[in-house]
């Protein structure tokens, strides 16, 4: 179903790809969280065909085998999947992510304008430093802790997380329950995406903690922005202050969803993508 190629950049770099091919009525580019894969996610492969979705998706650079790029923002985004999609021949698409892959599509939103048609986040993470946002206020101690870390330079982060530990208290019981239904694909791209070190996780972290390189603001296309009300790892007022900034967005707190919980919605969202499609226009080509 999900064909894996590495895409050569300029400069020698390489951007590992995901795509479920096409042809589609919509591509939607996934942006995965900290630290995952790009894999495209599992438990929605079947809602997506019977909506005509094709997934395409990239490993961040510094995830496996997609090639670090040092000091990277979150606004690279914009270059990897503009990139992407000239390889593969696509003209428009939705972007969706979760946790910290939000601010990457909504980055891709902000600097494609042209291409994307609308956005769907699910526990969104706000530019560091938002006005009139308590940034850390009402996350766990140790998310706080290792995001504080980041803010210190790279040597600190990495001090930090050779150090950490798991801490259960970022997670609800919401949240470990969906780690054992159907979104325990989550475990298989944690541990790809662990398996050769932490560099692709640190370079997440240094990320949102400088300025994206793009403004909320200047998005478009149409934004909703789902998030669990319980979330202790990234707390909804994230997502709350986004959608105050975006000029085109729908706000959806979920009540009782933690971080990971929220993803029981994702397949709402998914829906909510495919009813912003052009279907003609979305695609031009497929591989």
């Amino acid at each position: 179903m999900v064909t894996e190629t590495d895409l050569a950049l300029p400069g020698g770099r390489t951007l590992h790809v995901y795509d479920t091919g096409g042809p589609a009525r919509l591509t939607v580019f996934w942006h995965h969280g900290s630290p995952n894969t790009g894999e495209p996610p599992g438990p929605l492969l079947p809602l997506a065909r019977e909506l005509g979705v094709r997934w395409v998706s990239y490993d961040r650079p510094g995830y496996r085998n997609s090639t670090p790029v040092p000091g990277r923002t979150v606004a690279n985004a914009a270059e990897c999947v503009r990139a992407v999609a000239d390889a593969l021949g696509i003209g428009e698409f939705a972007l969706m992510g979760h946790s910290g892959g939000c601010s990457h599509a909504l980055a891709c939103a902000a600097l494609l304008p042209e291409r994307a048609v609308a956005v769907a986040c699910l526990a969104a993470v706000a530019p560091f430093g938002a006005e009139g946002l308590d940034w850390f206020g009402g996350m766990a101690a140790a998310t706080a802790a290792s995001l504080r870390a980041a803010t210190e330079g790279r040597a600190a982060k990495e001090k930090h997380e050779a150090a950490a530990e798991f801490d259960p208290d970022v997670f609800t019981a919401a949240d470990l329950a969906t780690l054992k239904g159907s979104w325990s694909w989550l475990d298989g791209v944690v541990r790809a995406a662990l398996a050769d070190g932490l560099g692709g996780l640190i370079d997440d972290d240094l990320a949102h903690v400088v300025p994206w390189g793009a403004d909320p603001g200047r998005i478009t296309a149409p934004v909703l922005l789902v998030h669990g009300e319980q979330d202790r790892m990234i707390p909804a007022t994230h997502s709350a202050w986004l959608a105050r900034r975006c000029p085109d967005a729908e706000y959806r707190p979920t009540p009782g969803d933690g971080h990971l919980s929220v993803l029981s919605h994702a397949a709402g969202a998914l829906t909510w993508l495919a009813g912003h499609s052009r279907t003609s226009e979305a695609t031009t080509g497929a591989r």
